[in-house]
This record gives C-alpha cells, sequence and structure tokens, in this order.
C-alpha cells in the first residue's frame, strides 16, 4: 500500500511527498482509515512505529475539511497530550511538516522554561496544541488554554505517563474536555490501570494492533562484548578510537550512570553529553539540539529519556549496560538502521548482566555474535576463553558458550538468581 491509496487531501500528499514518504507504517495503514472516519482508536503500538503521523495526518486532513473549523468559533480544536518536552517537540515539529501546505496554527507547550512564548502563541490563536501534562494544567489554571472548542484528543505514551507518575494529571486534563469529541489513544502496553482509563474516555473505539517488536532488522550489525565491569570504560573509550564512530547513542539503565559515562569521556577527551530526567529541560534540549548537529560525538541517555527522540542517520548504539526489560534492547538498537539504512549496535555484558543478554537474545531469537579483538575480556565462568581470537570466526556454535549464562552456572543460581533478577528489574525500570 501506498499513501496515494489512504484519499489524502493534495496538501498533505504533497507535503508527504517532499518529505520523501511514499509508504506508510503498518499502525499508519490501519489507523489513517479509522480516524478519517471519525472514530475513536485505541493504538497499541510502540514509539518508532511511526504512530506519529498515524494520528497527525487524519487531525490535519480532518480540521482543515471541517465547516466547524472554517466557521466555527476561533479555539483549540486539537489536543495531543503527551509525556515528555522531547517528544512534545518531536510532535511539533511532525505536525509542520505534515501541515506544511496548510493553514493550521500549532504550538507546543512544556515545563522547564519560560512560559512567555507559549502563551503569547497561544494568544496569537491555536488550533492544535501538543502539551505535556503539568505546563498544560498550569496554564489552564491561568486560563491562558480554553478546550471548550476541542473535537479531537490524542492521549500518547499512556503507559509511560503512568510509569512516569502522570496519570493523575491526565485525568484532570480529561475532566475539562468537552464530553463529545473524538478521542485517540495510544499505548505500548495495556496495564489495568491503562486499560481503566481507556474504557472511561473511550466511545466504541476501534482497537488497531501493531505486533510488540520483537526482531531486530536485517540492515543492524549487532556484536556483544563480555567485559568485566570495572572496564567498561576503558572497552568505550578504546572502541571510539576507532574514527568511523562518527556519532554514537550510548544507553546506561540510570541517570547516575549516564552521568558517570559523560564524566569519564570527558576525561579521556571526548565530547558527549548526557540526558535523563534529572537533567533540567534546558540541558536536555541542548543536548539533544548539539547531538543533531554533531556538536558532540557521544550522547548518553537512559531508555525514559530517550523515548521519543529520532536522530538522522545514527550509524551506532551502544548498550554500555544491558537494559533489565529485553524488548528496550530492541528499541535501543532500533534507533539506528532505519530506512534501509545500515547501522551497528555494540553490546556490554558484564557477569551480573549474563541473565539480561539471555532474555534478550530468547527475545530476539537469535544468538548476538561475540566481538572479535575483545582487549578487555570477562574472566569469570570461563567466558574468556570463549571470546574469539581475531582469526577465528564468531558463529561457531562451540563460541556462544554452554547453558543459558553463556557458561557454567554458579552454585546457588537456581535456588536464588531468579529471585535477585526480579528484584533488580523492578527497581532499575524507574531509572
Amino acid at each position: 500500500m501506498s499513501f496515494s491509496t489512504l484519499q489524502l487531501i493534495e496538501p498533505i500528499a504533497k507535503a508527504l511527498e517532499s518529505e520523501g514518504y511514499t509508504k506508510p507504517t503498518p499502525i499508519q495503514e490501519k489507523a489513517i482509515p479509522v480516524l478519517l472516519e471519525r472514530k475513536d482508536l485505541l493504538g497499541c503500538a510502540q514509539t518508532g512505529t511511526g504512530k506519529t503521523a498515524a494520528f497527525a495526518i487524519p487531525i490535519l486532513q480532518l480540521l482543515h475539511q471541517d465547516e466547524l473549523y472554517k466557521k466555527g468559533p476561533a479555539g483549540i480544536k486539537a489536543l495531543i497530550l503527551t509525556p515528555t518536552r522531547e517528544l512534545a517537540i518531536q510532535i511539533n515539529e511532525s505536525f509542520a511538516a505534515y501541515g506544511k501546505f496548510l493553514r493550521l496554527k500549532h504550538t507546543v507547550i512544556f515545563g522547564g522554561v519560560s512560559q512567555k512564548a507559549q502563551t503569547d502563541a497561544l494568544r496569537a490563536g491555536v488550533d492544535i496544541l501538543i502539551a505535556t501534562p503539568g505546563r498544560l494544567l498550569d496554564l489552564m489554571n491561568q486560563r491562558f488554554v480554553k478546550l471548550d472548542q476541542l473535537k479531537m484528543f490524542v492521549l500518547d505514551e499512556a503507559d509511560r505517563m503512568l510509569d512516569m507518575g502522570f496519570i493523575h494529571d491526565v485525568k484532570k486534563v480529561v475532566a475539562k474536555l468537552p464530553a463529545k469529541r473524538q478521542t485517540l489513544f495510544f499505548s505500548a502496553t495495556m496495564p489495568k490501570e491503562i486499560a481503566e482509563l481507556a474504557n472511561t474516555i473511550l466511545t466504541n473505539p476501534v482497537r488497531v494492533d501493531v505486533a510488540p517488536v520483537s526482531s531486530t532488522a536485517n540492515t543492524i550489525t549487532q556484536s556483544l562484548y563480555y567485559v568485566e565491569k570495572k572496564d567498561k570504560r576503558k572497552l568505550l573509550q578504546h572502541l571510539l578510537q576507532d574514527g568511523t564512530i562518527q556519532r554514537a547513542l550510548v544507553f546506561t539503565r540510570t541517570k547516575h550512570g549516564a552521568d558517570k559515562v559523560v564524566k569519564e569521556l570527558h576525561t579521556a577527551g571526548v565530547k558527549a553529553e548526557a540526558i535523563h530526567g534529572n537533567k533540567s529541560q534546558n540541558a536536555r534540549q541542548r543536548a539533544l539540539t548539539n547531538f543533531k548537529a554533531s556538536q558532540i560525538r557521544i550522547l548518553v541517555a537512559t531508555d525514559i529519556a530517550a523515548r521519543g527522540i529520532d536522530v538522522d542517520d545514527l550509524t551506532h548504539v551502544i548498550n554500555y549496560e544491558i537494559p533489565n526489560i529485553p524488548e528496550t534492547y530492541v528499541h535501543r538498537i532500533g534507533r539506528t538502521g532505519r530506512a534501509g539504512a545500515s547501522g551497528i549496535s555494540i553490546s556490554f555484558c558484564d557477569d551480573e548482566e549474563k541473565e539480561f543478554i539471555n532474555d534478550v537474545q530468547k527475545l530476539i531469537g537469535k544468538k548476538i555474535p561475540l566481538a572479535d579483538n575483545n582487549p578487555y575480556p570477562l574472566t569469570r565462568d570461563g567466558i574468556a576463553s570463549r571470546v574469539p581470537k581475531p582469526q577465528r570466526q564468531s558463529t561457531k556454535p562451540k563460541l556462544q558458550g554452554q547453558g543459558r549464562s553463556g557458561g557454567p552456572k554458579k552454585a546457588g543460581a537456581a535456588a536464588g538468581g531468579k529471585k535477585k533478577w526480579f528484584g533488580q528489574r523492578r527497581q532499575n525500570s524507574n531509572s
């Protein structure tokens, strides 16, 4: 299917063509026709599936065509509520791209910065508002935002709203919306509280599911380094001596870990910045802008802070720490190798993370090839003896290790190990 089969109006079709988009993603193919019929939608889709265009395109088309928009009173007609500043900015950029041949006005509001520029834009008149919950409620209370003319409401990344503690703010916003509206609800997962929220705000929705990403693109070359935890810093600096790594996104599990990696890279003379929840909004946006402009070589990020961030022509993703949720690995490395381009994923795995990497390999259905020429091999559990020498091929079965842990299990692992890992997952998933 191509976009030409979706009955899009000429200004939007022209904009998509100018952006180089010809074929819709599965979520776009399923959602756009439903939304153009003005039906409520429950979309189960993750970041990276193209869901922003799946709701932005029909919103632009319906508002452009709607006689109420042309003749009715001025006011905000569509509200997109999203959990992070970075994602809000990107959604606003998407509306600018897809709607550049339309006269609809849109703006974005978020906390952590002065509100003056945002309130000035609201005073000038806005058709489409993209917002984070806290700043939206603040400006609603100050009467800068009025939603009495709202026709369309999008709740994006609902499960992330729950994870970040915004669910009560979301409910406060929903309580202020007109009862008669079209509602679009997107969530990667559907925990009980999110399912209950969906039931309360949707009316006879059409459900659109995009299967969770469990496979990695063939265009991404993956490699795995078993390394002592204390040697990860040296291994990263060693790899960055390769000039072909011009720009890399490095992932850690925690905010503290991200700051520590940046500090160590600065000591080694490598330009790097961190992006995570403890950074100010200005610092996070500055780091992302510098990274996109290649003013810094390395951006170190936690998963929550990086969610929704897309960087063009990103060639390398480095898992400095293995994620404790296997699907996160797929999302991380999926930020490279997009649109048919090639990409490289490099993962560092220490002794404590072997259960995590085994879960990843089980999810993606294959072993991640061991890297050749590992200068800092992990010595415990016999891993070092299986790290391939340069002349040997890492694809030989005997090099992949034995058992689920990649080596002989420690005594007592069967009895106590699994409980330990589950505890770590609960703790780290909120970092």
